[in-house]
């Protein structure tokens, strides 16, 4: 292909905020409320799943294995779909991502024993996984630098009104009194796919990216996508004048048909090495706490309290609000402040904070609900930092490896702490000792805080900064960063 040179990444970066940029939230954001309705819907049911009448009957090392199952799934859908997204642009892929969701968790609703049960949450999760490489790559180039921090992080943070939506769907729906302990949480899964179907209507609205089009030699089509994003957000703020463009921000490009993996290993390894050093301590350490806690979030309150299992998903409700507030209160200062002080600070203060509730656990000071309460405090905080984790391999690295990027952090990380996490806290869980649950809270604190403590040394800090600027595309000339990084 030939070489273009290009003003588009400059003219997106330096729109003002309109409605066209809600419905775009709206549009791509939205499914991470599924995701957050899925993995709540699991742990929700998980007691009731486990009782005889349920028309499975697993026990809670199984309910822990198909946590583990779900995020296989989204770790080779990631890495499967992350290609993809590179090779046929974010839309494409985040339209048949979303297809292959709700098929899988219709599907599950139907399921008659704990292998089908399996299948179907590997293929749900499969089509979750997916969705990270293409949404996240979709939001950081379409969104202005100067607000991308807490914009990634009000839309990964959006997963906690999924799963404060799914706690409260359960609840009713598990009461024995309104349905049958064998129907409740099937209609569950049910509901999440026709909120899925809903989701993929408003979907067909986003565009395709317009960095993705000028790299891909769709010049033309990249143009017709700015000029009419540009007359829209003129129109909606009232001004015939849209903010001047930054010379400096001038790309030449050598356009290209796909990204090899060669390029994609060289970029880790010989270009950005610290960057990738970056990705997986932060990955690994919010997808342990999160897996392990959260899939097994209502074992403990049935296995250690007492919580009826059908009054267990409203205890996730508060939860799910304070992980949702964290990355939406805490999100602007990732702009303002900027990023190595605010993802270190969030990843090692919750880390902490983590601790102090595994040793109140440990030592019998807390109940149901004073449990509950600490860990809306402990992820309030994390939640931030995990949202931050997806934005900082979205931003520090090369436009034309971005989603594989995504895909290769999030499944190596995840795989790392997410599949481990779910089985090992099922098996603590079932082993009804409290200092067993204690010793997991302290591991999954103790990654936390040394992926802070990564944060610190190798940072990088891409606050108010073009995706351009902070890693030149590598189609650029000369292939070298537009400032220094």
């Amino acid at each position: 292909m030939s070489s273009v040179t290009t003003d588009i990444p400059a003219r997106l970066d330096r729109l003002p905020w309109a409605r066209w940029h809600w419905l775009i939230l709206a549009g791509l954001g939205s499914v991470w409320i599924l995701d957050g309705l899925e993995v709540t819907i699991v742990g929700a049911i998980g007691s009731r799943i486990t009782e005889p009448g349920s028309g499975l009957a697993i026990t809670e090392a199984q309910v822990g294995l198909a946590a583990s199952v779900y995020i296989v799934g989204a770790c080779s859908g990631a890495l499967f779909f992350g290609h993809l997204t590179e090779k046929y642009g974010r839309r494409r892929i985040f339209l048949a991502t979303l297809g292959v969701y709700l098929v899988a968790t219709v599907l599950t609703a139907f399921a008659p024993n704990v292998w089908w049960f399996y299948a179907c949450r590997f293929f749900t999760g499969f089509g979750i996984g997916g969705e990270y490489a293409a949404i996240n790559s979709a939001i950081d180039e379409m969104m202005p630098a100067r607000l991308r921090g807490r914009i990634a992080l009000m839309v990964n943070g959006s997963y906690w009104l999924g799963a404060a939506a799914g706690a409260a769907m359960a609840y009713p729906l598990l009461n024995p009194d309104l349905l049958p302990e064998d129907i409740g949480w099937r209609a569950t899964f049910a509901i999440g796919g026709v909120l899925g179907l809903v989701i993929l209507v408003v979907r067909r609205i986003v565009p395709e990216s317009p960095r993705w089009l000028v790299i891909h030699g769709r010049t033309e089509e990249a143009e017709r996508v700015v000029r009419g994003i540009e007359s829209e957000v003129s129109s909606e703020t009232h001004t015939d004048r849209l903010p001047s463009i930054d010379p400096r921000r001038v790309l030449t490009l050598h356009q290209r048909d796909t990204t090899t993996f060669r390029e994609l290993a060289a970029t880790m390894v010989r270009t950005y090495p610290r960057r990738t050093v970056l990705g997986l301590s932060l990955f690994t350490g919010q997808a342990f706490l999160y897996n392990a806690v959260f899939f097994t979030q209502a074992l403990v309150l049935t296995v250690f309290f007492d919580v009826p299992s059908g009054l267990a998903p409203l205890f996730i409700i508060p939860l799910a609000l304070g992980n949702f507030l964290g990355p939406v209160l805490l999100g602007p200062l990732f702009d303002s402040l900027g990023r190595k002080p605010m993802i270190a600070g969030t990843y090692i203060g919750s880390g902490l904070l983590l601790v102090g509730t595994g040793l109140l656990f440990q030592n019998g000071l807390l109940g149901a609900v004073t449990l509950t309460l600490c860990w809306c405090v402990v992820f309030f905080v994390a939640s931030a930092g995990a949202s931050s984790a997806y934005l900082t391999v979205s931003e520090i690295f090369p436009m034309e490896t971005r989603p594989q990027a995504i895909a290769l952090f999030y499944a190596t990380g995840t795989a790392l702490g997410g599949i481990l996490g779910p089985g090992l806290f099922g098996a603590l869980v079932g082993s009804g000792e409290v200092g067993q649950v204690a010793f997991g809270y302290y591991l999954g604190a103790g990654l936390m805080i040394a992926a802070g403590i990564v944060e610190i040394f190798i940072g990088v800090e891409a606050a108010r900064r073009s995706l351009e600027d902070i890693a030149a595309p590598l189609s650029a000339r000369g292939g070298q960063p537009l400032a220094p990084t």
